[in-house]
């Protein structure tokens, strides 16, 4: 008996780690001191002297049950960008810049090409929120996990300095909100988008005409960065007074999150649009409205408050970062909350 006839082939981890080299080359910032393969990822924090009180900021999520569409599709190349994004956006709310990125695939069976698959989803995450991927951790573990399935999740470290942490203590009635726009589900809710759906692979690979694409297509489109566009407004002179990432649990359990007491936030529901794989979730499942909007985006992946007199510059920084954006509402007195009328 050995590890192998056991179920784990460690020249396989071999092969993986030198698949993934060349991906994970692509996202090296200057600030990294160390190569893949050690037991640890160093980062300088020189370039970072200047600042009055360097903050660090964190994040770690995974991408979730959304897995199962790729495993049924046996597409693997864009998961690694939603376990990036709900880190590193996590990050950027707060004002931070993302510095570097690890990554953990636990699986069932080692295939190196699977693997390197997926790693260069994460690579492609880290470039779009210029994060280094310093490290990470591949898991063999034969009769915890099916053969052909496997769990992704990550962890980032940013920095901010203290004085630029976006804190929603500025907020006042009158303040604009602005809904940056979500490329459609993102990564949360899909244990109740695969009680809708059948999530066999011919029912995925059907095409819609309402969607432009398949199903499978438009449910594994990866979540949206938006450490480019959050960064874009503070260099076009804009302050961010808070910033909410809409993720699990929607509107109603995260946009309380970047107020302070005595403000509420009022969404206008019809100020942008609605994409339809929602209006198709919410008819197909029979899902009331405050249920859509206690679970999902419904459109808006990262909502933001500004001073009504910075709306215009906000909007154009974010066209220049290349998202699109609207003015979806104002924060007003009253009970810490949302309303969406």
């Amino acid at each position: 008996m050995d590890y192998k006839k056991a179920g784990v082939d460690i020249e396989a981890g071999y092969q993986s780690v030198e698949l993934m080299k060349k991906h994970v080359q692509e996202t090296m910032r200057k600030e990294v001191l160390t190569g893949l393969g050690g037991f640890s990822g160093a980062f300088s924090m020189d370039s970072f002297k200047n600042m009055d009180h360097p903050t660090l900021v964190s994040g770690t999520d995974g991408v979730g049950t959304k897995l199962k569409i790729a495993f049924e599709l046996d597409k693997h190349d864009t998961v690694g960008i939603d376990c990036v994004a709900m880190c590193v956006n996590d990050i950027a709310c707060a004002g931070g810049e993302p510095l570097f990125f690890l990554d953990y695939i636990a699986c069932g069976k080692n295939v190196p090409e699977k693997i390197a698959t997926i790693v260069s989803g994460v690579t492609e995450g880290c470039k779009q929120a210029g994060a280094a991927l310093i490290g990470g951790e591949t898991a063999e573990m034969p009769g915890f996990y099916p053969i052909e399935e496997y769990d992704l999740a990550g962890f980032a470290v940013g920095i901010v300095d203290q004085k630029d942490l976006i804190t929603g203590e500025s907020l006042r009635a009158g303040d604009a909100l602005i809904g940056i726009a979500s490329s459609g589900i993102h990564s949360n809710g899909y244990s109740l988008v695969r009680s809708v759906f059948n999530i066999k692979k011919a029912a995925l690979n059907t095409y819609y005409e309402s969607l432009g694409t398949t199903l499978g297509e438009t449910l594994l489109t990866p979540t949206k960065i938006y450490v480019k566009a959050l960064k874009s407004i503070k260099e076009g002179g804009a302050v961010i007074k808070a910033c909410s990432h809409i993720t699990g649990g929607g509107f109603y359990e995260n946009i309380p999150r970047m107020l302070k007491d005595g403000v509420r936030a009022r969404v206008e529901k019809k100020s942008y649009p609605i994409p339809p794989i929602f209006e198709m979730l919410s008819r197909d499942g029979d899902i009331e409205e405050k249920m859509m909007y206690n679970t999902y985006n419904m459109g808006i992946g990262m909502m933001i408050a500004v001073d009504k007199g910075d709306v215009d510059k906000t909007l154009a920084q974010i066209k220049l970062a290349g998202e699109e954006a609207y003015v979806v509402g104002e924060i007003i007195d009253g009970e810490k909350g949302v309303e969406i009328i």
